[in-house]
């Protein structure tokens, strides 16, 4: 069984963030499962500040709420008995949600610091992303005594930029002491907004903008990342950054709709350090989504879930007219799930959701399983130039067709010499994996078959696997290796595409045999995922293999046969891939001790 997680009370401090996640990590407050790993993630905090070197400033926390409340408004609308539409300013006090964000950007430090330098927001359409970054621009502008801190409104074009930025104008204009605080520039747009006394500024920005090199951000402002082509208006704020330790960059967004784009890598890695998968103590996230479970369309009390701000700035009879609309319209249903749902409409194929892999990674003891002599069987998948080489041993504990038990175990090897390049790539922290021993880096920019021959050779020894798959790439190098070691393995090709191999428990059968057996690749990922789906499996706890199993992204062929499609994952799945190839080998075998008849490549 997967391990429980050990769970222990926080301190009692109070403030609005704190009482916010507490509410949440309650029941009291319903939020989605991002949002509530966010909030363990800050209770956690609070209980290891300390031997993190980490404090949690309980005075800039009200310090930021008050701000808003005192200096900033917003706009609401009000409709009369005769349906009259008027707007007024109120004072801006900030929701529960909204006071966690904020408290958790500027309450905590680090070295003196504050601790986010990165921060990620992502939440359904209409709940006032912008205003809250708008207000927390103003306030790096304003209360943090910096002097000449350049504050940006930034996307890859000037009238995106310029979205966010009227939502500071506004607040300026509506606002007695910013509007004797700050000089604007140009009138109908106003495009700056400047404090003479600190030599500081507010002003849009784009990628489109010319001699943007020199900028030096203190606080960036990054909108809708989703309809951004690449990430080169991140990068562009990043490298302004590096100067400054305790500059701020903000992303905000709707979901998106392409897996392969930079506001998907940063969702992803966002959940990752959310849920703990990834160490990174100067990112903060806040994601909204729903849960698996959860009907949209026929349970309203779910809506708050994407929506923090349901009933405030956007009012549950507008989304149940969107939502009529997706009924009535399929054509319109993605736009709705993605726009006011959180979904990512073209990641609906994932192979694994967050919520059913929580339930199936615990402990595996390999050494105690092969001593109760339960039957194990390989996978093995080969790296390319850059990619893991993985290697699954999964032992069959229950053998009853389509019942079948498993626990499994994944090692991972990386070559050394581009680890810390990769692990910027990949937006995960090699490095410290292999500090860990979740994986080892192998010397060279390359993964040498001598050294794969010499480490499978002490695991198979070991653990005396009944059959390995893998994959046809890199085969006969490594048959060369171990033949000069002197090892055999009971290696057979597991094809990794939809063809298919025929296998069969009979030596002598014909082609047309009744008992013949096909080995391939659908058949093993549907047996995975049932096994996942149905808990009937055990996978050993490596957030390197958490990581390639959350990544994995099917592809589907015209008989609706599904595939792991690499070039759409987000990120390595290859322990994910050599989990199937094990998986499809131990129910392939009927789970014998005895080596069926395979047509071995070595053995």
């Amino acid at each position: 069984m997967a391990k429980a997680k050990k769970t222990t009370q926080p301190p009692r401090i109070s403030d609005p963030a704190t009482r916010y996640a507490r509410d949440v990590v309650d029941g009291k407050i319903v939020a989605g499962p991002h949002v509530r790993a966010a909030c363990r993630r800050h209770l956690h905090d609070l209980e290891t500040a300390e031997e993190r070197g980490l404090f949690w400033d309980v005075k800039a926390v009200r310090r930021v709420v008050g701000y808003f409340r005192d200096v900033l408004t917003v706009e609401i609308e009000e409709r009369d008995d005769e349906g009259v539409v008027t707007s007024r300013a109120v004072p801006f006090v900030l929701a529960p949600w909204q006071c966690f964000i904020a408290g958790s950007l500027f309450g905590w430090k680090k070295g003196g610091l504050r601790r986010f330098r990165r921060a990620y927001l992502e939440a359904g359409k209409g709940c006032g992303k912008s205003p809250l970054a708008a207000g927390i621009g103003h306030y790096m502008l304003t209360a943090t005594g910096k002097l000449r801190a350049e504050v940006y409104s930034a996307a890859t074009d000037k009238d995106q930029a310029a979205i966010l930025f009227r939502d500071a104008v506004a607040m300026w204009e509506r606002s007695p002491q910013l509007h004797g605080r700050l000089v604007p520039s140009g009138v109908n747009p106003v495009w700056q907004l400047t404090d003479v006394t600190k030599s500081s500024f507010f002003k849009p920005i784009s990628s489109d903008k010319k001699g943007k090199s020199g900028i030096r951000p203190y606080c960036a402002l990054i909108d809708e990342i989703h309809e951004h082509p690449d990430n080169s208006v991140i990068e562009m704020l990043r490298a302004g950054t590096k100067g400054n330790q305790d500059a701020l960059i903000l992303e905000i967004t709707n979901s998106g709709f392409d897996p392969k784009s930079v506001c998907f890598a940063e969702h992803e890695f966002s959940i990752r350090v959310a849920n703990g998968d990834v160490e990174n103590d100067a990112w903060f996230a806040y994601v909204c989504a729903m849960d698996p479970e959860d009907d949209v369309f026929n349970d309203e009390t779910c809506w708050i879930k994407a929506n923090p701000n349901l009933g405030v700035t956007i009012k549950p009879q507008f989304i149940r007219e969107q939502v009529a609309e997706a009924v009535g319209m399929p054509s319109k249903e993605a736009m709705v799930r993605r726009l006011h749902f959180c979904e990512w409409t073209d990641s609906a194929t994932a192979a694994f959701s967050r919520a059913a892999l929580e339930v199936v990674f615990g402990d595996v003891d390999a050494d105690a399983l092969t001593e109760s002599g339960y039957p194990c069987f390989g996978g093995l998948d080969l790296s390319r130039a850059n990619d893991l080489t993985a290697f699954t041993l999964t032992w069959l504990l229950e053998k009853t067709v389509d019942k079948w038990r498993f626990a499994s175990r994944t090692w991972f090897w990386t070559p050394k010499d581009t680890l810390h390049d990769r692990a910027k790539i990949d937006r995960a922290p090699y490095p410290l994996w292999v500090e860990r021993q979740f994986m080892e880096a192998v010397p060279g920019r390359r993964i040498g078959y001598g050294w794969v021959s010499d480490a499978l050779g002490a695991i198979c020894a070991k653990y005396q696997p009944v059959c390995i798959g893998c994959d046809q790439y890199g085969l006969e190098n490594l048959r060369e290796q171990l033949t000069e070691r002197g090892l055999s393995l009971p290696c057979v090709v597991h094809p990794q595409g939809f063809q298919k191999r025929v296998v069969s428990e009979t030596k002598g059968k014909t082609e047309t045999g009744a008992d013949e057996v096909y080995l391939w690749m659908p058949d093993s990922i549907n047996k995975l995922e049932a096994a996942v789906i149905e808990e009937r499996i055990v996978i050993h706890d490596n957030p390197a293999m958490k990581m390639c199993m959350s990544a994995v992204i099917y592809e589907t062929n015209r008989t609706s046969h599904r595939m792991f499609a690499k070039d759409k994952s987000t990120n390595r799945i290859d322990g994910a891939v050599s989990l199937a190839m094990s998986i499809g080998m131990a129910t392939c075998s009927g789970g014998e001790k005895r080596k069926p008849t395979y047509d071995l490549f070595f053995a």
